[in-house]
């Protein structure tokens, strides 16, 4: 990179710099992936793999090709303030040397250039920390480290406030990251597992796998609304360190899912896993159909701010249990999401009981019935999860239990349908709890953990007589409130 660059004149060049000229080159993108997320066109990139591989750097050089045009308003985050200080750090030793007269502004926490050109430097610790941004608007925003998000939303919110007014000056998210964290699962599902890698795709939903197009009565309706792409880094593309062999000899040093995770980049390994002997060839099965005896139920981990988890289980006879579909929303009211569940089992049989988080019986003063009375009425039968002493983690050693191999029958104590996709996806991906290696980390996606842990401590058993008619009295559970049902 030369220190002087025309407004809306691309950061890259591919061909490398005279020699009598390289004295004043600051920075110049390696050839290869660096180079390629540089120059990319798709409106959403992410930059990842191994460690080492120059995703910083090639961050904080990404806005700088708009920096000369005055309209230019730019972000780049990192989860918390102290990440952030490394950024800024890292900027401050290098934005100015490329921009003669660009000032940081600690107080804004901003970069200002002499075209009026501004980029900020902030940080999303909450989901909530978006609101500080309601109501602005940026053409280019970055996310430095994205899977240290547990959740897509701050990724998805932040994308509404992408806009620019001139014709010359295109909108972008872009995004870098190492394999692992506590988003591993989301941003796999979002930018690695619908395309090859390098490859740019159309942008999809990732609950449902469908491309994301323009609605029925728009001029484009049908279209894809943009696309994405997933640009993969080794440590090998950066020459400067491999060079030196210290850092790779350190990486190679590493326990095995560390080094297959940050040497390799491996995003189907996930340091810190709580369930790593999970094994899709072993656990994920293609949809066969229930015989009607074997006893079905269901779990349910309610949440209208974030995602309402449904699971179904069904009961084979050698006691394997079988997750054969999920349902996985959000913002849904309790009542709403009973008619989903009544819909989906429209065509089940019998559904021997139901499992629903025990804090939905709480009520917070003269409100009327709880959300669990709510679901109750609407037909949608449910009994308490179990809340007692230690259920955590007897919960998530039941899950630890279920995915052994049985002796007896060489089977998997329990198995998952390949349809439900979001459970299968993230079972293998939630973390251990750093602080208490017995449970997981709460802070990340575990709505469908903890629906697949309350069906599981609801002790399950298969019974000849549930389905017997002359045994109805067990075909039904106990009273709860005689004044809701059951």
């Amino acid at each position: 990179m030369q220190k002087k660059i025309q407004p809306k004149t691309p950061l890259i060049e591919e061909e490398l710099l005279p020699i009598e000229e390289a004295r004043n080159v600051i920075f110049q993108p390696n050839k290869g992936p660096q180079t390629e997320f540089l120059a990319a066109s798709e409106r959403e990139v992410l930059y990842g793999g191994s460690a080492g591989g120059g995703k910083s750097y090639a961050m904080l050089a990404d806005p700088l090709r708009y920096m000369g045009h005055p309209a230019f308003s730019g972000l780049l985050l990192r989860h918390t303030t102290e990440e952030l200080r490394e950024l800024i750090f890292k900027s401050q030793e290098l934005y100015p040397k490329i921009w003669k007269g660009i000032k940081w502004s600690e107080r804004k926490m901003q970069w200002v250039a002499p075209s009026g050109a501004r980029l900020w430097m902030s940080y999303l610790d909450r989901d909530d920390d978006v609101l500080r941004y309601q109501g602005l608007a940026f053409s280019w925003i970055g996310f430095d480290e994205l899977t240290q998000w547990s959740t897509p939303y701050a990724w998805n919110y932040m994308r509404s406030r992408l806009r620019s007014t001139s014709p010359d000056l295109p909108v972008y998210m872009r995004a870098t990251t190492n394999p692992g964290g506590r988003g591993h699962h989301w941003v796999k599902k979002m930018f690695i597992d619908p395309a090859a890698y390098n490859k740019a795709f159309n942008a999809t939903d990732i609950e449902t796998g469908e491309d994301l197009k323009y609605p029925a009565g728009h001029q484009k309706a049908g279209q894809a609304l943009f696309k994405r792409r997933f640009i993969p880094a080794r440590l090998t593309d950066n020459p400067y360190l491999s060079a030196q062999g210290d850092y790779e000899a350190m990486l190679l040093s590493l326990p095995e899912q560390q080094r297959r995770q940050l040497l390799e980049g491996d995003w189907d390994i996930k340091e810190g896993a709580a369930f790593t002997e999970f094994d899709r060839n072993i656990h994920v099965v293609e949809p066969f159909h229930i015989p009607s005896n074997w006893v079905k139920f269901r779990a349910c981990d309610y949440g209208y701010g974030s995602y309402s988890a449904v699971v179904w289980f069904a009961v084979s006879p050698s006691e394997q249990l079988v997750v054969y579909r999920e349902l996985y929303v959000s913002k849904v009211l309790a009542t709403d999401l009973a008619d989903m569940i009544l819909e989906a089992e429209a065509e089940d049989g019998n559904i021997k009981y139901g499992v629903l988080d025990s804090s939905l019986w709480h009520k917070r003063g003269d409100t009327g019935p709880s959300l669990a009375e709510q679901m109750i009425m609407k037909g949608c039968r449910f009994r308490p999860s179990d809340r007692s002493r230690g259920s955590r983690v007897s919960g998530k050693n039941e899950i630890h239990r279920r995915l052994q191999v049985d002796e007896y029958t060489e089977e998997p104590r329990m198995v998952f349908f390949n349809s439900c996709t979001n459970i299968v996806s993230q079972l293998p991906s939630i973390p251990l709890d750093k602080k208490n290696p017995e449970d997981i980390d709460t802070h990340s996606e575990d709505h469908l953990y903890d629906a697949l842990r309350y069906g599981i401590m609801s002790r399950p058993r298969f019974s000849i007589f549930d389905y017997d008619p002359n045994m109805k009295a067990q075909n039904s559970m106990p009273v709860a409130d005689a004044t809701f049902g059951y």
